[in-house]
């Protein structure tokens, strides 16, 4: 089974990197992934998202993003 997803960064923040995108969602919606740049340069662009969350989690951290992004 899969434990992460790699997603990419919105448009908007591509200019300014994973790792600024990251530190957006941990303050705007509480949510924790991963930047892309932390596993080398072709990771840059995306972040990786922990799948280990049960659904309920999961489906919460989606409206949160939905809400606060």
């Amino acid at each position: 089974a899969t434990m992460f997803v790699w997603a990419p960064i919105p448009e908007k923040y591509k200019d300014r990197g994973s790792l600024y995108f990251a530190k957006k969602l941990l303050k705007k919606a509480s949510l924790a992934v991963s930047p892309g740049i932390g596993f080398g340069s072709k990771g840059e662009g995306y972040v990786r998202i922990s799948l280990v969350e049960n659904k309920h989690r999961i489906r919460q951290a989606a409206r949160n993003y939905k809400q606060k992004m």
